[in-house]
């Protein structure tokens, strides 16, 4: 006779949201295993129908206080391109050095603060403090990046207020940047200790393997980030403009937040899946970390996102110091950060790597510059159905082999490692076994 499970978690701890993994099991056989998302629908959309052009962004930075300027720079984007703005050399330059920030500063949090405790087996990053203060004071100073770049290149540490469509409303003095390029510089030795922290940890990760399709932006000369062609590891690669070819969005009885998919049930995106679609972009440091830490594309362990987290931690640094230098040598003045916006009626598409992947803001305007329809899409909305897989996978493959306990772990584990950012798409956890 198999394996008879009655586990129940109740809220799955170091994840952002609230909702439940059931899972049900008897006589060895796994009989239902989803990821149930139970949260109020937050309907950003409603909100941003009827705002003018110069709120839109305002609004949809406050979605999320991880991922604010992910959201400002995919809303300004489609404003942009709604309008047919063009932009400057040091606007480009202005708005990529923010990514590179919030980048390395959400993927330090996950990996640190979310990820880490469960391979030292320890139940949060509080009692690291103690146990490895080093690794922990590690972590907050490079957390800190992102907030020191925010604040002086967008006049506060979360939620920016200066990077509007178009281009910016405050010039940097060049005393702040210099700031920043301190602060940057003093971080280098903390980037390679985090590689070499991750690497010692690796090991302590479930190996498990299901493949998927992987989504992300993609560019010929660059790891993309901040704009490119939508990628599919599957079906190719087309103009961001045409994103619905590739992204179908779904409802499911058990979620409040929808499901994504094209050529099968479900795709991701995130960390791992811009690794997979971009490796080869990757810049010295970015490809230095992969080699160390063992991640080679393509990879399919879900687990992984954790390591390809920490390979962009590396690369984003090696970029932000870069962004840095160039804009020490660029005239920023109001000539050539100064907004320069005439709106019209017209629909403009936003695509943008966030921390968790590729996140879609659409917007259609009319003539005055008002909103009348939108459309946003949430990175771990994407990978709600991937998860679900995942997990449906992962459960019969171990469930003679492992303890309650231990198979209740493992999936917080796993759902951990997509990084989830519950609020953004629509809310997670616990784990309930029957």
């Amino acid at each position: 006779m198999g394996k008879s499970l009655d586990i129940h978690v109740h809220h799955l701890t170091r994840v952002e949201g609230h909702g439940d993994i059931v899972v049900r099991a008897s006589d060895g056989e796994v009989t239902q295993c989803l990821l149930k998302i139970v949260e109020t629908p937050r309907v950003f959309e409603s909100m941003i129908e009827g705002l003018s052009w110069r709120d839109t962004s305002l609004l949809t930075c406050r979605i999320c206080g991880i991922c604010s300027v992910g959201h400002t720079t995919a809303s300004i984007q489609a404003t942009d391109d709604a309008f047919g703005t063009k932009l400057t050399p040091e606007v480009l330059a202005m708005r990529k050095l923010m990514l590179m920030a919030e980048e390395i500063q959400s993927h330090v949090l996950h990996v640190y603060f979310l990820a880490a405790p469960d391979a030292f087996a320890a139940p949060s990053v509080i009692p690291l403090a103690a146990s490895h203060p080093e690794i922990v004071k590690r972590a907050l100073r490079l957390k800190k990046l992102g907030n020191v770049i925010s604040d002086n290149l967008c006049g506060r540490h979360v939620h920016p207020i200066s990077l509007v469509p178009g281009g910016f409303t405050y010039v940097p003095p060049r005393s702040a940047l210099l700031k920043i390029k301190e602060y940057v510089e003093s971080l280098n030795a903390d980037v390679d200790a985090t590689v070499d922290t991750v690497a010692s940890i690796a090991g302590k990760f479930p190996t498990f393997e299901r493949e998927r399709e992987d989504l992300s932006l993609t560019r010929d000369d660059e790891y993309a980030f901040y704009d490119g062609r939508l990628k599919s590891s599957v079906a190719g690669v087309i103009d961001v403009h045409d994103y619905e070819q590739f992204i179908h969005e779904k409802c499911v009885e058990h979620s409040t937040s929808k499901h994504v998919y094209n050529t099968g049930e479900s795709l991701a995106v995130g960390a791992l899946s811009r690794f997979n679609n971009n490796h080869d972009k990757l810049n010295a440091r970015g490809q230095a970390a992969a080699k160390a830490l063992g991640l080679a594309a393509p990879c399919y362990n879900p687990f992984a996102n954790n390591f390809a987290q920490t390979v962009e931690i590396a690369h984003c640094y090696d970029e932000a110091v870069t962004l840095v230098d160039q804009l020490l040598e660029m005239d920023l003045s109001e000539a050539t950060l100064a907004p320069n916006v005439r709106p019209r009626a017209g629909r403009g598409v936003g695509l943008t790597e966030v921390p968790r992947g590729v996140l879609v803001h659409d917007y259609t305007y009319d003539e005055n510059g008002i909103c009348t329809k939108a459309n946003c899409i949430i990175p771990t909305g994407m990978n709600l159905g991937n998860i679900d897989r995942d997990m449906q996978k992962y459960v019969p493959e171990v469930i003679a082999k492992r303890t309650q306990d231990q198979i209740a772990h493992d999936l917080e584990m796993l759902v951990r490692a997509y990084d989830p950012c519950i609020s953004c798409s629509v809310h997670l956890l616990k784990v309930r076994w029957i």
